[in-house]
């Protein structure tokens, strides 16, 4: 299947046969009517559609903040997101889907969703949409005033898709990569990209009959000392899979690492390194904008410890220009948030976000540096995937990812390399132990040496293993780097 991988557009008549048994996975598949949807969306007033939300963000200059939320039961799921969008002052709202679904093991939902019903309360860490079917989603869709994403985490995500755009969502996270060498440990790279690609020529489908539907590839990855250039890559290749299937929104994702000046040069580099590889494609028809999620690792278990990550979060995101960001609670170190945890999550970095809206982060020499390494590194990484894959980007991440070109570190996929190993040098950004099979010029492999060195001559001790450690519990224990105490 690899060998036969392309990145080309998939034929909308083929793709129908496939679309017949994707459908018939599930008795909820049949609610599906194209022709329906297509006129559910024409109705659906502007400002519940995610997409322009997000461009008339960036034609401001500010940034939207959005959750992350999910229950089990329909009527209890409204009432959370209605709680988010009033309560919490959320400008985007998100469905977080269940963990059973992601893996599409539906009958399992389908009992843990009776049982949720019969208790009175959520026995799954989100919203089954695929269970619930066309009707139910649609019924949240038009219960709310702000527009709705779906969220979740599937490399096969063919069904959800189906189902969710039909009921109305107007936004659906994902990539054939991020969602899989992250969340998935034995599902192939061709397999899980050729599903997406599935995916996004739904979403074009969409587009060719004048229906805007946003595409959010997820930028974290593994959230763990993801390096700028990796998780870029993955972001700048998922952008153009999902465009040459004629998606024209599309949201760019980067997980904050926790220096300010990296996170701000990530953010910059984001939108030029994708407009630049799209246009090489012949691509220039589509609008990107980017989101900036907050702190994805460990948190403190202390509330007040906790709020000044999410407000250092929401100023990076600022500074940043991100155009949305994903907001984190208080409750990260405990288990699910209750909505009033998320909700005070959301209000605390819209206040940080109003304060800062005036506000730019100054040019100066150390942004100007982060910028080029990050373009520098991404670059290399790019071209030799483009390169491994003859000019073609689908096949060339399946090779990439083969070869250790693309390696994201403690991702738990058997087709992920595993040779690389991020640590923080002594300013807190993320810099590479080990960089593995990553084609880095020797300046920029020596730059990684010389930055951990420094940090090592701080703390009177060798580069190791250990730093790495100290890095990943740091900042649940109250610090960004980890120091020896």
């Amino acid at each position: 299947m690899g060998e036969q991988l392309n990145h080309g557009k998939l034929d909308w008549t083929e793709l129908n046969e496939e679309r017949q048994r994707v459908l018939a996975g599930w008795p909820t598949g049949q609610e599906v009517d194209l022709d329906e949807a297509l006129a559910f969306h024409r109705q659906l007033p502007e400002e519940l559609n995610f997409g322009k939300a997000l461009i008339r963000a960036k034609e401001e200059g500010s940034t939207l903040a959005q959750p992350r939320a999910g229950v089990a039961e329909l009527n209890s799921h409204i009432e959370l997101l209605l709680f988010l969008q009033d309560e919490g002052g959320a400008d985007l709202l998100p469905t977080t889907i269940d963990s059973y679904t992601r893996q599409n093991r539906y009958e399992e939902a389908e009992k843990a969703l009776a049982e949720s019903v019969r208790e009175g309360r959520s026995l799954l860490n989100g919203f089954p949409a695929v269970n619930h079917g066309v009707a139910s989603c649609r019924r949240l869709v038009e219960s709310l005033s702000r527009p709705v994403q779906v969220r979740h985490g599937t490399p096969d995500a063919r069904l959800l898709a189906e189902i969710t755009l039909a009921a109305g969502f107007t936004a659906f996270e994902g990539g054939g990569i991020s969602y899989n060498i992250p969340y998935a440990k034995r599902v192939p790279l061709e397999e899980s990209i050729r599903h997406w690609q599935y995916v996004d020529r739904l979403v074009g489908f969409y587009e060719e009959q004048g229906i805007s539907i946003n595409r959010e590839p997820f930028g974290p990855l593994t959230g763990t000392l993801v390096s700028p250039c990796v998780s870029h890559s993955v972001a700048v290749i998922e952008g153009i899979l999902a465009a040459k299937q004629g998606v024209k929104n599309i949201t760019l994702g980067y997980g904050q690492c926790g220096n300010i000046t990296q996170d701000v040069a990530a953010l910059q580099t984001l939108t030029i390194l994708a407009e630049e590889y799209l246009h090489a494609e012949g691509i220039d028809d589509v609008e990107i904008t980017t989101v900036f999620h907050q702190w994805m690792g460990g948190f403190p278990k202390d509330e007040a410890q906790a709020y000044g990550v999410i407000a250092l979060g929401g100023m990076t995101a600022s500074l940043g220009q991100a155009t949305k960001v994903i907001v984190k609670t208080t409750h990260e170190a405990l288990g699910i948030p209750t909505k009033e945890a998320n909700a005070q999550g959301i209000r605390a970095t819209k206040q940080v976000l109003n304060m800062l809206q005036d506000q730019v982060y100054p040019e100066n020499s150390l942004l100007a540096e982060e910028r080029e390494i990050i373009l520098q590194e991404t670059r290399s990484i790019l071209d030799r995937t483009l390169e491994l894959g003859e000019g073609d980007w689908a096949l060339g991440a399946v090779r990439a990812f083969a070869a250790g070109v693309i390696d994201v570190p403690f991702a738990p996929s058997t087709f992920n390399l595993g040779r690389t190993m991020p640590a923080r040098d002594n300013q807190g950004a993320v810099r590479f132990l080990q960089w593995g099979n990553l084609p880095f010029p020797k300046e920029i492999q020596e730059f990684h040496r010389s930055k951990l060195a420094e940090r090592g001559k701080a703390e009177q001790r060798s580069p190791s293993f250990q730093m790495v450690i100290d890095d990943i519990y740091a900042v649940g224990h109250g610090r960004l780097v980890g120091r020896p105490r």
